[in-house]
């Protein structure tokens, strides 16, 4: 090696392992972000900001989606469509200029079915990896885009459920195997699909035995699974109307189920502590079930229960012994991980759908009118600031580099200190 060649290593090498280092800061790919608890290696990140200061670019989303925006690389993909349903889109923005770089039209619906004018149609969101987008909107349909073309590998749109309300469950990605969850108030049931063909690799029924009602809430479920690791073995933990069911990722089978009642929340599982931490209920409840178990273990293994503040739609935040939450009605809570016993309760005011984010020692939650509240995440409440944007914010936030990505009715912004 040359003397020039030789410096030119020196220099360029430290930026290198910095950039691979920073590598899963820099992508956020699912509901909750890559590790799919709503954590976010992040730093440098703004806690004041408002229309005009802290905002690199602001751009228009066409017609109306709640789903959270993922990142891989330079790209940002959003899912939307038109508020009668009749057509399904996936956007790709150019993360450094929020420029839309694709607009796909994905499906068209001739006959969409109910959905509540609360949700809507693009409630789901997508999942990204390299190379590849997973789209989803329920029993509307599922596709597999390449990234770079925009080009659809394949499409799904044979799996059917009445989603009452209208869809909310996002699609997960481990391994070779993509997860969905149809809980209708007719049929329930898991599907794992093989990623690259979208084969059906297995199809699990839910088998839970639900009162006879006329009310449909009591078997509907939003929530999203987690794959989580348990023992060394990964369990594919995925909550339901009635009960959370644990399952084997390669095979579907049940390994355990809590039967807990009450109508699904949109929660997605956390494990930290041995614990793993689920919500149900129309009288919400946050419960904590030990690890370890087989069969039915509703009786033996719930560790905990709580229902005071609990949220059915923002999902919890797990931040090393401490539990952090803010109800649908603007209760924001603290709560001891291990014990379930009640640290902090403060009203944040107005009312919450999307969930919390954690990045750079802060809490980030964004409520309906489009206020994002910074916490610090400590035994004592304190609250840093009150950002507000012009919109409503129903999707939860997405956090890379330096940037956060806000999502309200109207637009896309990037947030970043200035």
């Amino acid at each position: 090696m040359s003397k020039n060649a030789a410096l030119s290593f020196l220099l360029v090498a430290p930026l290198a392992l910095v950039f691979a280092g920073d590598a899963s800061a820099q992508t956020w790919s699912e509901f909750r972000g890559s590790t799919g608890d709503g954590h976010a290696k992040a730093t440098g990140l703004p806690v004041s900001w408002s229309e005009t200061e802290n905002v690199t670019w602001k751009t228009a989303i066409h017609d109306k989606g709640w789903s959270s925006p993922v990142v891989w690389d330079d790209q940002i993909w959003v899912t939307t469509a038109r508020e009668n349903g009749k057509e399904l889109f996936a956007l790709c923005l150019d993360r450094k200029s929020g420029k839309i770089v694709k607009d796909v039209k994905l499906f068209d619906v001739e006959k969409p079915a109910f959905c509540h004018p609360f949700n809507s149609y693009a409630s789901s969101t997508p999942a990204v990896e390299k190379g590849r987008l997973y789209a989803h909107f329920g029993s509307n349909g599922t596709a597999c885009l390449d990234t770079a073309s925009g080009k659809v590998l394949w499409e799904r749109r044979d799996f059917k459920c009445d989603h009452f309300r209208g869809a909310g469950s996002s699609p997960i990605v481990h391994g070779d195997l993509l997860f969905l969850l149809f809980d209708g108030v007719d049929v329930q049931y898991v599907v794992a699909l093989d990623k690259n063909s979208g084969k059906t690799v297995w199809k699990k029924d839910r088998a839970i035995e639900y009162p006879p009602s006329k009310d449909g809430d009591d078997r509907k479920g939003y929530a999203t699974p987690a794959v989580l690791d348990i023992d060394g073995k990964p369990q594919l933990v995925c909550p339901a109307a009635g009960g959370t069911i644990a399952y084997e990722p390669a095979t579907g089978k049940e390994l355990w189920r809590v039967l807990h009642g009450g109508m699904n929340a949109a929660c997605r599982p956390i494990l930290a502590h041995n614990l793993i931490y689920v919500t149900c209920g129309y009288k919400p409840q946050l419960l904590a079930i030990r690890t370890g178990g087989s069969g039915d273990i509703t009786k033996s293994h719930v560790q905990w229960k709580e229902s005071r503040g609990v949220s059915t739609r923002p999902s919890i935040l797990v931040i090393g012994d401490l539990i952090f939450m803010v109800s649908d009605g603007g209760i924001a809570s603290c709560l001891e991980a291990k014990t379930g016993n009640q640290v902090w309760q403060e009203r944040l005011g107005n009312e919450f759908s999307a969930s919390p984010v954690y990045a750079d020692g802060h809490i980030y939650f964004p409520d309906q009118a489009g206020t994002i509240h910074v916490v610090e995440p400590t035994r004592t409440f304190k609250k840093v600031s009150s950002n507000k944007l012009a919109d409503g914010c129903m999707a939860s936030p997405a956090v890379v580099g330096k940037s956060l990505l806000i999502r309200t009715k109207t637009h896309l912004y990037c947030i970043e200190k200035q």
